[in-house]
């Protein structure tokens, strides 16, 4: 009888061993998946959303045209995999921006998707959650980052701090002398609401806080254009816009942020760039081969390629 308890507490005791470990075991995963869901959302150059197009139901029929529209950053590098394409699929036409070949920027860009006016949109920012609950799923093909700009001859030459950055956006920083310059009031050029790139830094610089009120020193465009956002900077704006699009400009200045330059590649491979970032292509969960077949291509060695040469980072 002796016998028979001591291998019945034995049993129990390793069941008891066993039990807990499993609850151990799951706990840390738990915790493990907590604390990787946190450092992807505090990090906006973490890709979220899932690699590759397996998220993707390629069952309905290919059009007879492939519609996109969407973020004017990515026009060049949409227009070379469009390119790119074409060459895989000479039968099947496509297009970037509604109405005329215009894009209308990753906000409407979306949009335009969700209202079927599109089949694909480009997006320089994540997925919001709205846009994810209409069934749009984003795909990232590169990374990027946006630099912050002023005119070439602007006697400001210092660099800027993310909270200065923040500061002067939200109107609280009004003068140059404020940040260590001279005595000259600053003039704010922000990008048009429709912007990826102006919601991406509303939420990364400003932290979802408001942008400062329209005013002499602070003006909104209302086209998603970068030109007249440059040209209007003269020798007292700032501005911000995607470091391919201004990096080879000879009118600006590219200002330092936190004391690093957007043109040091590794800076935003790595994410130590503060305002670095990814972008996307959206489609609809439920969509066409062809749809699949172009994201499939922008994730190719070859769309990879076309990435890196349009001044996108790939993202391996």
């Amino acid at each position: 009888m002796a016998k028979a308890s001591n291998k019945e507490t034995l049993t129990l005791v390793l069941a008891l061993l066993i039990t807990g470990g499993l609850a151990l075991g799951g706990l840390w995963f738990f915790r493990g998946s907590l604390l990787s869901r946190q450092s992807i959302d505090n990090n906006p150059t973490k890709i979220v959303e899932g690699s590759g197009t397996s998220s993707l139901d390629a069952s309905l029929p290919n059009p007879s045209v492939l519609t996109i529209d969407g973020s004017v950053t990515m026009v060049a590098a949409i227009k070379q995999l469009q390119i790119g394409f074409s060459l895989l699929n000479p039968s099947l036409p496509t297009t970037y921006g509604l109405p005329d070949g215009k894009p209308n920027g990753t906000n409407t860009g979306i949009q335009n998707l969700i209202n079927g006016k599109v089949l694909m949109a480009a997006s320089s920012r994540r997925l919001n959650s709205n846009e994810i609950q209409a069934g749009i799923v984003g795909i990232p093909i590169a990374k990027d980052a946006l630099a912050v700009a002023v005119g070439v001859n602007n006697p400001y030459k210092g660099g800027l701090t993310m909270d200065q950055l923040k500061g002067i956006f939200q109107g609280q920083i009004t003068n140059w002398s404020q940040v260590g310059g001279p005595n000259a009031l600053i003039k704010v050029i922000n990008r048009s609401p429709n912007s990826g790139t102006h919601s991406f830094f509303q939420d990364v610089v400003l932290l979802g806080q408001p942008f400062a009120g329209a005013s002499a020193n602070f003006i909104t465009q209302q086209q998603d254009e970068t030109t007249p956002l440059l040209r209007a900077l003269g020798n007292d704006g700032i501005t911000y816009s995607a470091v391919s699009q201004i990096e080879k400009q000879q009118t600006v200045r590219i200002v330092p942020i936190d004391g690093i330059s957007p043109t040091d590649r590794t800076a935003i491979q790595n994410g130590k760039y503060p305002i670095s970032r990814v972008v996307y292509l959206a489609a609809p969960k439920k969509t066409s081969p062809a749809v699949k077949q172009f994201i499939d291509y922008a994730l190719s060695s070859q769309g990879q390629q076309v990435i890196q040469r349009t001044g996108f980072i790939p993202l391996q």
